[in-house]
This record gives structure tokens, sequence and C-alpha cells, in this order.
């Protein structure tokens, strides 16, 4: 059994202003850095074995504090990034419903299987997040641990869309339905992986 504290980056400028972010590598604002020391703090007690981390910046600036209060390593994986917005990164919702209304549309509908241009379809999105994790879960298992433990903790950071598909996977939830949860900056989520099962035990703890 895995226990993963998943956390979503910290602020970033576009985060401020809901421009579509995806590979972009936007960094933390001042208000990130605060927060990902913050998580740092947080998390400094806690018996994280592993740490694993989205390979762009704001991720990586938001895991490596973390790492560094445990005296860890971050373990980069691209599959933890964000979805690929392809040619609608770096716009706001409202720009891209005055430039792309037919695609807009297709994002308003939440058509799961609608590939926006040069990006990838939300169906795409959730297999390759689901995968990676479950992956990663499966890999953390196999690895040594203390005598009668019967979990391994480890930190997994990433982006508000990743987490949305490892929320839908244990609950679920179709893939076109409203987003059911908040997810804030640096806040601590706790998810069980069990035999490629995921269950939330908390969410957005305050950190």
């Amino acid at each position: 059994m895995i226990e993963l504290i998943a956390v979503r980056h910290g602020e970033t400028d576009w985060n401020r202003v809901r421009r579509l972010q995806g590979h972009t590598d936007i960094a933390l604002n001042e208000t990130g850095i605060e927060q990902a020391a913050r998580l740092a703090a947080a998390l400094a007690r806690e018996p994280i074995a592993a740490i694993y981390s989205s390979d762009l910046g704001r991720a990586l600036a938001t895991a490596e504090p973390v790492a560094a209060a445990l005296g860890l390593t971050v373990r980069q994986n691209p599959l933890l990034r964000e979805r690929n917005y392809g040619l609608f990164e770096g716009k706001t919702i409202a720009e891209i419903v005055e430039q792309h209304p037919e695609d807009a549309e297709r994002l308003r509908l939440r058509d799961a299987r609608h590939r926006m241009p040069g990006g990838e379809s939300q169906t795409e999105f959730f297999e390759r997040v689901t995968g990676a994790v479950r992956a990663i879960a499966a890999e953390e298992n196999g690895a040594p641990r203390c005598d009668g433990d019967v979990k391994r903790t480890i930190l997994l950071v990433t982006h508000g869309g990743a987490l949305d598909m490892l929320y839908r996977a244990a609950f679920e939830l179709p893939l076109d339905a409203e987003r059911a949860c908040p997810i804030p900056n640096a806040l601590i989520n706790r998810i069980e992986v069990d035999e490629g099962r995921f269950k939330i035990w908390s969410w957005a703890e305050e950190t």
C-alpha cells in the first residue's frame, strides 16, 4: 500500500490571472515561494520515503524545499505534467472564446476526446496521469521498508489538472462532469494507492 501526499505546485502569476499554463514553464511568484516554504515546514516530520515531481519549474520549485528539509532527492517525471493545452497555452478562457469559439465550446461541454490544437485530449491526459501514478506506486511498493510498515509514504508534486484526474479516478467521476473539488495551490491531499485503486483520505489540508 502507498500513501500519496499529493500537492499542487505553489502559485504563479498566470494562476493569479487564470491564464492556461499547461506545459509552459512558468516560475513561482513571491506567494508561491512562500507557499513552498510553508509546505516544507509542514511536511518536515512526515515519514516521506521518496519525492516525485513534474519536471516543470513551478512543481520542482515547490518540491525542492521539502526535499531539502527531509534530506531527499526529487525524482523528476514528465508524465506528471499538467495537461498539454497546445495552442491555447498562455491564453485566458475569455481569449479562447473570442479567438477560437468552436474549440471553446468543446471545452465548455467538457468533450473528453477533443484534442486542442497541438495539445492532448482530456482522455489522453487522464490515462497519462493515472498510469504514471500507478507505475510510481507499483515501483515504490517493491522498495525496501522498515519491518512492520504496512504502507510507504511518498510525496507527489504536480499540477491542478493532474490532481483533478486522480480525484476523478478515486470517485469514478466521468471526465465530462464539472470539477467536484477545489484544488488550491500547495495544500496537502492524501491519497491511498492499493493495487492500482485510488482512495482519498483527506483533501486540501492547510499547511
